[in-house]
Order: structure tokens, then C-alpha cells, then sequence
């Protein structure tokens, strides 16, 4: 009878070790501090224990409360890799696409994380507010819209990428194009929405930039309103948190330029 050895031991079943950055991390122990609010009801906060992997994204712990805990919490979600604008949340206290926003980035193993619906938009439930007000005025500031699917660029046409990408003009350079999601953060984070609904907004006055005022009249009409250019107050808080990097302060301010630019044409006529 053959003498048997532990495999552990056995010189032709080496052990293996994972280099350390492959070995799976340690599961943090978090409390989520969610809103929640059903119709008509006063405001309360519920809290969670959730065991996450730092690494995961603030909605995914979302997802585990309604899956395991509370089926009654509503949220929004589709996309998760921010191309929707769906996820739109506070948390703690910031506004955050929270399918980009990973855990560790805003609490700590045995920390607590809040989350909030986004403020200056009418509440529906728990963390979903009604984007109503916002597309409206989008859709006032003639914002390009989505081709409708009878449109759709793959019915019949060749969608295939240049094998080679064209040089910029003389002297030019490329430019990224505005990707502006409308997931109402930067209306949240905004001091003025806050106090004045009828203001256009960071996001409508955006777009007006984008488009230009040359040619448009109906557009230099907004932007020059009560509700226009002159009353954002600068803060800049809608580009520190918007997600795609749209920078609607800065768009504001030169089209305040346009805006002034426009007045002095008039006036010299």
C-alpha cells in the first residue's frame, strides 16, 4: 500500500500563492443612512447595515438594501457607467452620479453614508424627484434632442469607424463636444435654483452657449432675461460636480460675453 501525502505537501501540488494584488479586498461594514419619503409624508431616514466591497460604487449599496433589506425603496438606475445620468443622488451631502462614485471615496470601514434625492427638483419617492422642470427648459433652450429610432444612424447606413482619423485644421486643435447628460446635478448643487425655480438653470444656459447666440434670437432672449445669464451668482458649484465634465460655470460666464457682445451690436447698430 502506497503511503498517501497531503496535497498541500506534495512536491508535485505546489501551493500557489496570489500576488497581493489579486487577493480579494477586505469587506468594509458601512450604515447607510437613506431618505425616504412616500407621497404626501413627512421626510424620516431609515438606516441599513451593508457589508460592501470598498471598491464597489455607492448605488451598488443601494441596490443590496432593495434587494435584501427594504423591496419598498425607490430609486432610479439604468446605465451604471455614466452615460445615462439616471443615478443622480446627494451623498453626504454632495451631489454624485452614484453608479461612478465608489464607497471608499466617501466613507470609511465602519463609517456611515447618506444619501439624499437631489434638492431644487420636486420629490416623487425616497430618492427619486421628478426632472420635469429641467427638461422643459432644455427643451425651451432648443437643446438638441435624441433621433427618434425610425432615425436610428444603423438602419441601413455604414457606421464603421474612419481607419484613420483626420488632422485638425492649420493651427487648430481638437476639442471634446459637450456631453451634458441632464441628470439635474448641477440644478441641485445650484445656490439660485435653490431660491428662484423660474431660473434657467446651469445646464439650459449651457446649452444656449453651445449652440451660440448668431442667428438666434429666441435664444439671446432667454439668455438675457431676468431668469438668464444675470442672475447666476458665480459660485461655480454646478462644475465642481458635474459629471461629464460639461463646466456649465464657465459656459455661463462666456456667454455673458455673447450676451454683452449682442447689447453693444444693437447699440451701435
Amino acid at each position: 500500500m502506497m503511503p498517501t501525502h497531503p496535497v498541500a505537501h506534495s512536491p508535485s501540488h505546489p501551493i500557489t500563492q496570489l500576488p497581493t494584488h489579486q487577493l480579494p479586498n477586505p469587506m468594509w461594514k458601512i450604515t447607510y443612512r437613506v431618505h425616504r419619503q412616500k407621497g404626501h409624508e413627512a421626510p424620516h431616514y431609515d438606516t441599513f447595515q451593508v457589508e460592501v466591497d470598498p471598491e464597489e460604487y455607492v448605488l451598488d449599496g443601494v441596490e443590496k438594501i432593495w434587494a435584501f433589506e427594504d423591496r419598498s425603496l425607490t430609486f432610479r438606475h439604468a446605465c451604471h457607467h455614466s452615460t445615462c445620468g439616471a443615478c443622480g443622488m446627494r451623498v453626504n451631502g454632495v451631489e454624485k452620479l452614484t453608479c461612478i462614485t465608489k464607497i471608499k471615496d466617501v466613507t470609511q470601514d465602519g463609517g456611515t453614508l447618506t444619501v439624499e434625492p437631489l434638492r431644487n427638483f420636486p420629490i416623487v419617492s425616497d430618492l427619486v424627484v421628478d426632472l420635469g422642470p429641467l427638461y422643459r427648459k432644455m427643451e425651451a433652450v432648443q437643446a438638441p434632442k435624441v433621433h427618434p429610432l425610425s432615425m436610428a444612424p444603423w438602419e441601413g447606413e455604414d457606421i464603421r469607424p474612419p481607419k484613420e482619423v483626420p488632422a485638425p485644421p492649420e493651427g487648430g486643435e481638437y476639442i471634446r463636444l459637450p456631453d451634458c447628460l441632464e441628470c439635474g446635478i448641477c440644478i441641485s448643487a445650484c445656490p439660485v435654483a435653490a431660491s428662484d425655480p423660474d431660473y434657467l438653470g446651469p445646464a439650459p444656459l449651457a446649452a444656449i452657449q453651445i449652440q451660440g447666440l448668431d442667428g438666434h434670437p429666441e435664444l439671446l432672449a432667454l439668455a438675457d432675461s431676468q431668469e438668464g445669464v444675470w442672475r447666476c451668482h458665480s459660485a461655480f458649484e454646478c462644475s465642481a460636480v458635474c459629471p461629464s465634465n460639461v463646466d456649465p460655470g464657465w459656459r455661463i460666464m462666456d456667454l455673458r460675453k455673447q450676451v454683452a457682445t449682442q447689447r453693444l451690436k444693437t447699440i451701435i447698430g
